[in-house]
């Protein structure tokens, strides 16, 4: 079967200002994040992809631009199924505000059982989002052959939520998983099995510098929970 690239969006403006953009439109990215995708060609110049497939959402379609117009012939495929997880009334609000709302230690610790109020739950999430890539695969797979190599740009959740499946994870693990702005991550799936040839890689690794400590010789911030959205690509 073939092989998936996974890219989630560069940065964004609502990873800049710590915000749980969800699908909040009109969110793009910001500079840093247009300097990823304009960066994207190059890092996948030697990949002959047979399909370019996005999230509707602003900031996945301005990601996977550069790519697709440096390809000619090239186009953009919106897939409604790997949108970003449609988080409700979390939307739009305060990453350090939500640390405090009960819900945040279900997701954290039993995401399988998380319902978003107004939105979606995250087993759903992942469901959508693990049929998508196998139609996907399907369609790849029968016009351009078994070795044929296709990219989905989406975001953080998805691309956690489809490498737990991938694994073989149950999804309360799923945290464990971490996928930066701009990120790759490569599947190649076969009759069998998949296999995880690549999670999360950037070529950069200022993100792994030590973070300054506070008093008493403790982080300013948590390293034990996840960030919810996928991490927000600032130091």
């Amino acid at each position: 079967m073939a092989t998936l690239i996974l890219v989630r969006h560069g940065r964004s403006t609502a990873n800049t200002s710590g915000v749980l953009a969800g699908r909040t439109p009109g969110v793009a990215l910001d500079e840093r994040g247009t300097a990823q995708a304009a960066a994207l060609p190059g890092r996948l110049a030697d990949l002959p992809l047979a399909a370019v497939v996005s999230s509707p959402l602003q900031r996945c379609l301005e990601t996977v631009r550069p790519l697709v117009d440096a390809r000619p012939g090239a186009e953009i495929h919106q897939e409604d199924r790997i949108n970003e997880c449609d988080y409700g009334d979390w939307s739009g609000r305060k990453l350090a505000e939500l640390a405090d709302d009960p819900l945040m230690s279900v997701v954290q610790q039993h995401p399988s059982s998380a319902a978003f109020p107004g939105g979606e739950s995250m087993r759903a999430m992942q469901a959508r989002a693990v049929e998508a890539v196998r139609d996907w695969n399907a369609r790849v797979e029968a016009e351009h052959g078994e070795d044929a190599v296709f990219l989905m740009c989406s975001h953080g959740d998805i691309i956690k939520s489809l490498v737990a499946d991938a694994l073989g994870m149950h999804l309360d693990l799923f945290q464990r998983l971490h996928a930066d702005p701009c990120s790759v991550t490569v599947v190649r799936y076969t009759r069998l099995r998949p296999f995880l040839l690549r999670l999360g890689e950037t070529g950069d690794l200022g993100s792994l510098t030590p973070r300054e400590t506070g008093a008493g010789g403790k982080k300013k911030d948590g390293d034990a929970d996840a960030v919810v959205g996928g991490s927000t690509g600032t130091a």
